[in-house]
């Protein structure tokens, strides 16, 4: 037995854990226990960003879905402090959240009039957890205002000057948050802490339910099968160049590129062997080697997509601008937290914006490039961990980069074909060949709940809320490659692709049971309601610009 589930470790209050996190320590909730990760952000294999969305936050259930039990085991080792009760999540620093330090909570027990509030147990104005319906910041807007401190009040409540809310969007972007919110909390389960912990002690049932009907268990025969696949196409392709059909060749490879990442996904997630460094080595040789895409910045970019999925400041896979927005929130000029930068909607994105539902198909038809580069950048500019169990995977990745422009850039492209006009056929035929995974990838997303219900949402209504499912007949799962089922992929990221059609059927039982919509569409109509969606942001964009013209023309800032 470990030495440390056996230590005793001292009761927390809200208020110590507050005042630590304002101190700067990186503090998180896991099993009734205070963990301090400061020493581990560095290391962590799935970067550092993952974690941060988790401070001052019970994240039991994230990292128990994303973990394995050997993996949270380790976790021990952080423990400062345990609790008692369920845990009232903070906003984290990372999407605006602020707390207080010790002293700045005694002077504030010793301003008010109230002797009642515990100053160990009271929540600041700023590090309360936010009304989902009157305080349409929340930590979710993160607008990049010159002066603005933390804390401070948000430029597009009514208090803000007629410059900033000509500036800030006006008012319009915020009756759209208001109105999407109140949509999400009349159709779907209430936040009181009754009803969220009821959803989490089901969901927890069901996820032990699984583990005992043996669904973790990978189906290694499945993964013969496809091995035989992507030889084939291989095979396929080198007998098309060897006979000069280079157009059926560079389908061949696509094909066989689309068909992989499926198999990337699945290591990605320590679904195939459930060994950390097995799974990300086969990862590894899939994308790096074979397909030319790093398999860490993936890890990086998904882990945080899993964990804070759809949120449009949070989610690095749905933002998108200039080319596309799927919520009128980035509209507004958000700060991603994922990239740290301004997402401006500038010129060039309205321009954009307009003809989003037109260009959907084209431009991810395109989307393999840009992967390239955001390989590279994540490789290049070393954003993954360089010290620790995960720091090896660097150069070996790097490795894998050099080989396949080798193979594909030097041997396919350069050496057996003809002329330049052949390479570029092949060069584009094969990548748009691989371009509907695109979609598939952002179908489940795009056009589901981008609002924010605060803090106190559990894990799993969240993600049923952000995802849908995509129905097909199981003849057509190898075309999906699981892709199909993000919805119970998002609940359990570990359990093998080949697993989730069985797991199916618990998930609806489980969302009838809680009440939480499970969403499910054919192929055709997810299509057309991700059109709908961006057909719809286009209207509110040209909304907003109509607004912001009159006032523009007429200098009324408030009676519009």
């Amino acid at each position: 037995m470990d030495p440390d589930r056996s230590k005793s470790h001292p009761l927390m209050s809200r208020g110590d854990v507050e005042a630590m996190i304002a101190d700067g320590r990186k503090l998180l909730i896991l099993d009734q226990h205070v963990l301090k990760v400061d020493g581990w952000l560095k290391y962590h294999p799935g970067g550092d960003k993952a974690i941060l969305h988790m401070i001052g936050k019970d994240a039991t259930d994230e990292i128990t879905a994303l973990h394995s039990k050997e993996a949270t085991d380790q976790m021990v080792r952080y423990r400062i402090g345990r609790i008692e009760g369920r845990w009232k999540n903070f906003v984290p620093p990372i999407q605006g959240g602020t707390f207080r330090t010790r002293s700045q909570m005694e002077e504030q027990a010793e301003d008010t009039d109230s002797a009642h509030d515990d100053v160990d147990t009271a929540s600041s104005s700023d590090s309360r957890s936010p009304s989902p319906v009157f305080d349409t910041d929340g930590g979710a807007r993160q607008r990049k205002t010159k002066g603005q401190q933390q804390g401070e009040p948000n430029p597009s409540s009514p208090a803000a000057s007629p410059k900033d809310e000509e500036n800030d969007g006006m008012a319009f972007l915020d009756h759209l948050t208001r109105q999407h919110i109140s949509l999400d909390l009349e159709k779907y389960p209430a936040q009181d802490e009754a009803t969220q912990a009821a959803i989490v002690a089901k969901y927890r049932a069901l996820h032990q339910r699984i583990r005992d009907e043996g669904l973790y268990q990978c189906n290694y025969w499945a993964y013969a099968v496809e091995c035989c696949r992507y030889v084939s196409l291989f095979a396929l392709m080198l007998v098309c160049i060897r006979y000069e059909w280079y157009t059926t060749g560079a389908l061949a490879l696509g094909f066989m590129w689309h068909q992989l990442v499926f198999t990337a996904h699945d290591a990605g997630h320590m679904g195939i062997t459930h060994s950390f460094h097995v799974d990300t080595v086969i990862g590894i040789v899939i994308a790096d080697f074979i397909g030319g895409l790093s398999m860490g910045w993936w890890k990086r970019s998904h882990n945080v997509h899993h964990i804070v999925t759809n949120a449009p400041e949070h989610d690095p896979d749905i933002e998108h601008l200039p080319f596309f927005a799927v919520s009128h929130r980035l509209l507004g000029d958000l700060t991603s937290t994922y990239y740290d930068r301004l997402m401006k909607y500038d010129a060039f994105a309205k321009v954009f914006l307009r003809v989003q539902a037109w260009t959907y198909y084209p431009i991810l038809s395109l989307a393999r490039f840009n992967l390239y580069f955001l390989s590279w950048d994540y490789l290049i500019a070393g954003r993954g961990p360089r010290k620790g169990p995960a720091a090896w995977h660097r150069w070996l990745e790097l490795t894998g980069q050099v080989f396949f422009w080798i193979w594909f850039g030097y041997g396919i492209l350069y050496k057996s074909l003809p002329d330049g006009w052949t390479r570029f056929k092949f060069l584009m035929v094969s990548h748009i060949a691989s371009s509907p995974l695109h979609v598939q990838i952002v179908l489940s997303h795009f056009a589901m709940s981008t609002a924010d219900l605060g803090p106190q949402e559990s894990f799993p209504q969240r993600m049923l809320r952000t995802t849908m499912d995509v129905d097909c007949p199981p003849w057509l799962d190898f075309v999906h490659g699981g892709l199909q089922f993000q919805a119970i992929h998002h609940l359990f990221p570990r359990i093998p692709r080949h697993n989730l059609r069985r797991t199916q059927g618990l998930v609806q039982e489980f969302c009838n049971e809680v009440g939480i919509p499970y969403a499910l569409y054919g192929f055709t109509d997810s299509n057309k309601r991700v059109i709908g969606r961006l057909a719809e942001v286009s209207r509110q964009a040209a909304i907003l610009a109509k607004c912001q013209k009159t006032i523009a023309q007429s200098g009324d800032f408030f009676g519009h």
